[in-house]
C-alpha cells in the first residue's frame, strides 16, 4: 500500500495549498520486500540481482501471482495508522489504491482475483482505511491510483497497436477511478503511471471533467498533474513534474516534492539499513526548503505486507509531529517570503503570513548559530522590530546592521526550555520587507 500524508494550509482542499506537507507510504504488497516496488518489472526485465533473487529463494514455476497470497495484512489496524498519522503533524492523507502491478487494494469490479477481497488479506483495505481516518482524525482522504500496469495483456495489445485502441483504458484502469470515487468518495487523486500514453490515450480530460464537474467530490477534490505525458508540470491542481522534486527556488505555481524516508526505495524492504533512511534533521530540512519554495512536501514510507508501519518510520513522523507542534505556525498556512532563503547566513530558510495589513516573517534555522550571536541579511528592520522564538516567550535581543539585515543574540537557553531539538523559528514582526 501507498500512502501520502499531506499538511494543508486551509481547510478548503480547493484553496491554496501553502505550507503543506504530504505523507506517502507505499508497501511491496506481494514482492517480499526485497530491492524496491518496480520488483516485478525489474524481474521480468532481467535485473541481475532480481533474477538471482528469485532464482536462490523460490521454484523455477514461481510466477509474481504466487506472491498474492503471502501479503496477508493480518496485523493491519487502520485505526492505529490513523493515530500515527494524526500525530505526524499532517492534515491529508492518501493511500495507494493500485500501483503498475494492477492488485487493487479494495474489491474492484474489474480487477478479479487481482483484488485484496478476492485473494492475500480477504478485506476491502481501501475501504477500512478511508473509515478508520474519517472516523477516528480529521484527516482528509486521498487516494493514489496508477493508470499503467506493466504486464495487463489489454495494455500490451494496446502498445502493439501503437496506442491507436483503448481496451485497457475502457475495460479496466478508468472503471477504477470512477469505482473508487463514487465509493469512496476522495478529496484527491493522485494520479501516476503514465509514462505509457498521453491524456488523450487515458482518456483523463473527460475523467477530470467529469471530477470537478459532476462527480459527487466535485467542490472539494483536488488533482496532480501525472494524467498524461504532456501533462507533467503543466497543468494539475498541484504539480509533481518529478519524484523528488525539489527546486530550491521560488515557483510560479503550486507544486509537491514527493519524496521518501527510504533514500532507495518507495515501498517496504527488508534487508533496510539505518544509514539508508533520512535522519529528522534531513527530514525537517527537505521539508523547511519545499514550503519555503511554496510547496507542499510528499513523506513517503512503506508498511509491510503484513500491514505494519516499521518503527523507524513510525518514530520519524511523530518526531516531525513533536517538531509542528512548536513550529507549526511557519509551516501551516505559510505563504513564501520575498526571499527563500538568508542572503548572508547559509542553512536559513523564510517563510511569512499576512493578517490584514501586518506581516510576519519566520525564519527556520537548520543549525544553531555560533555563540549564539545570528547574523541574517534579508530582514530590513524598523524601531519596532520584534523577534521571537517559537516555543521560547522571552522577546530576543537583536540589532540592525549599518547597511542592512539584522544581527541577533540567542541567550543561553536550559535544556528543561529549550523549544524543540532541532531546527529552531524565529519570529520577526514590524519589518520592512
Amino acid at each position: 500500500m501507498v500512502l501520502y500524508l499531506m499538511v494543508l494550509a486551509d481547510p478548503n482542499t480547493q484553496q491554496e495549498l501553502h505550507g503543506a506537507f504530504l505523507y506517502h507510504m507505499k508497501s511491496m504488497l506481494l514482492s517480499q520486500g526485497f530491492g524496491t516496488e518496480w520488483f516485478w518489472k525489474m524481474w521480468k526485465n532481467g535485473n541481475p540481482a532480481f533474477v538471482e533473487f528469485m532464482k536462490k529463494n523460490y521454484p523455477p514455476d514461481f510466477t509474481y501471482a504466487d506472491f498474492a497470497p503471502m501479503f496477508t495484512a493480518e496485523f493491519f489496524e487502520p485505526e492505529k495508522w490513523a493515530s500515527i498519522f494524526k500525530a505526524s503533524g499532517a492534515k491529508y492523507v492518501v493511500l495507494t489504491t493500485k500501483h503498475h502491478e494492477g492488485f487493487t487494494n479494495w474489491p474492484s469490479k474489474v480487477s478479479f482475483n487481482w483484488n485484496s477481497m478476492d485473494v492475500g488479506p480477504e478485506r476491502d483495505l481501501v475501504g477500512d482505511f478511508t473509515a478508520a481516518v474519517r472516523n477516528k482524525t480529521d484527516l482528509r482522504v486521498g487516494f493514489y491510483h496508477s493508470l499503467c500496469e506493466w504486464f495487463n495483456p489489454l495494455i500490451l495489445e494496446d502498445i502493439k497497436n501503437n496506442l491507436t485502441t483503448q481496451y485497457f483504458v475502457k475495460s479496466k484502469t478508468m472503471p477504477e477511478l470512477y469505482e473508487l470515487v463514487n465509493t469512496y468518495k476522495p478529496d484527491i487523486i493522485w494520479s501516476d503511471g503514465d509514462f505509457m500514453g498521453n491524456q488523450y490515450y487515458y482518456n483523463s480530460t473527460q475523467f477530470v471533467a467529469w471530477l470537478y464537474n459532476d462527480s459527487p467530490v466535485k467542490d472539494e477534490v483536488v488533482t496532480n498533474d501525472r494524467w498524461g505525458k504532456s501533462v507533467h508540470c503543466k497543468h494539475g491542481g498541484f504539480l509533481t513534474c518529478k519524484d523528488k522534486y525539489n527546486p530550491g527556488v521560488l515557483q510560479k505555481k503550486k507544486w509537491e516534492n514527493a519524496m521518501t524516508i527510504d533514500k532507495n526505495s518507495w515501498g517496504y524492504r527488508r534487508n533496510l539499513r539505518l544509514n539508508q533512511l533520512l535522519s529528522i534533521e534531513e527530514l525537517i530540512k527537505t521539508l523547511v526548503e519545499t514550503v519555503s519554495c511554496g510547496g507542499n512536501i510528499l513523506i513517503n514510507v512503506g508498511p509491510t505486507k503484513e500491514g505494519t508501519i516499521i518503527p523507524i518510520f513510525e518514530e520519524r513522523l511523530r518526531q516531525l509531529g513533536s517538531w509542528l507542534k512548536v513550529n507549526g505556525d511557519a509551516i501551516y498556512a505559510s505563504k513564501p517570503w520575498s526571499y527563500q532563503n538568508d542572503t548572508f547566513t547559509p542553512g536559513v530558510w523564510y517563510t511569512s503570513k499576512e493578517v490584514g495589513t501586518s506581516k510576519t516573517v519566520y525564519a527556520i534555522l537548520l543549525s544553531w548559530p555560533e555563540d549564539n550571536i545570528l547574523t541574517l541579511g534579508a530582514p530590513i528592520t524598523t524601531p519596532k522590530t520584534t523577534v521571537t522564538m517559537l516555543g521560547y516567550k522571552p522577546p530576543l535581543k537583536w540589532a540592525a546592521k549599518t547597511s542592512a539585515g539584522i544581527m541577533i543574540t540567542i541567550p543561553n537557553i536550559s535544556i528543561n526550555k529549550m523549544p524543540c531539538l532541532w531546527a529552531w523559528v524565529l519570529k520577526f514582526e514590524n519589518l520592512i520587507n
